[in-house]
């Protein structure tokens, strides 16, 4: 591909000069899925990008051609493209823009044909409208629905769409009427470059919240580890010391080893020897 790139026109090949180009200042080349995204969120988000990452729009047969004369694991990228891909330049390394693309994301009515993300409930209850043809909307579109008290009510919790499933063109209207979003649009990484290796969103995905959690039981499991099999740490070498004082003293009581640091504890459990001895004499 690179033998004949060249004899491209002028414009384009100033547009793979460019994608080259910031390919050499940013530390991460990615594409990103834009399929869907309404021109007002799209600025937006080139708003909340901005001082933090480049986003590039040009034709994917362009991306093609750079990719092909930057070579190497970059050209990969070409595998990712779609009818929707634009590119995305950081210095940033991939995880971070994952999630900050995660965040540019909002909620938006579904469309008829696309796919639920997840399963749409309606929940019961009352709604906003008024006695009309919406009950009967509602009830082809498998929200059981009834009027009381002038008002049109959700007679039960209802899954309308399942995950995965299309949603027609009759749930789609009614679920934009009850104000139901089910649908993130946003930037969507399909894939990055960064410092030699090649990153999919599904290595991306991380769930901090369940990471933080296995750090702390593992520091945890650690810490017993450490104490029990007498391994001393920095943080362990106290409770370890604590732990081997008490065992000590455990010891000497039961051993009646007559120390100065014991005599109390000897004494006390003389005591309640003898207090148990009177209790089974007397009971006798």
């Amino acid at each position: 591909m690179a033998l004949y790139t060249h004899h491209l026109p002028a414009w384009k090949r100033r547009e793979v000069e460019e994608i080259k180009a910031d390919a050499g200042r940013f530390a991460l080349i990615g594409l990103v899925d834009m399929y869907g995204i309404p021109a007002a969120q799209l600025q937006q988000i080139r708003r909340n990008l901005k001082g933090s990452a480049k986003l590039k729009m040009t034709r994917n047969t362009l991306i093609e051609h750079a990719f092909a004369e930057l070579g190497g694991e970059i050209a990969s990228l070409a595998g990712h493209l779609s009818g929707h891909s634009a590119l995305i330049f950081t210095n940033d390394n991939p995880f971070k823009l994952f999630k900050q693309l995660e965040k540019t994301k909002t909620k938006m009515a579904a469309k008829p044909g696309e796919k639920a993300p997840v399963d749409i409930v309606v929940e019961k209850g009352p709604t906003s409208f008024k006695p009309g043809p919406i009950v009967g909307e509602l009830q082809q579109a498998g929200i059981p629905a009834a009027i009381e008290a002038g008002k049109v009510k959700i007679r039960e919790t209802r899954t309308v769409v399942k995950k995965g499933e299309a949603i027609n063109p009759r749930q789609a209207d009614v679920l934009a009427k009850l104000g139901i979003k089910p649908m993130d649009v946003g930037l969507i990484l399909q894939a990055a470059y960064f410092e030699g290796s090649l990153y999919e969103p599904s290595v991306l995905a991380i769930d901090e919240d369940l990471i933080t959690s296995q750090i702390i039981l593992a520091s945890q499991q650690a810490f017993n580890l450490s104490v029990n099999a007498v391994i001393p740490t920095l943080e362990t070498a106290a409770p370890i010391i604590a732990r081997a004082v008490r065992e000590a003293r455990s010891l000497a009581i039961e051993a009646s080893i007559y120390e100065k640091d014991v005599i109390d504890g000897i004494i006390g459990k003389a005591q309640r020897e003898s207090a148990a001895l009177r209790n089974l004499v007397g009971g006798s």
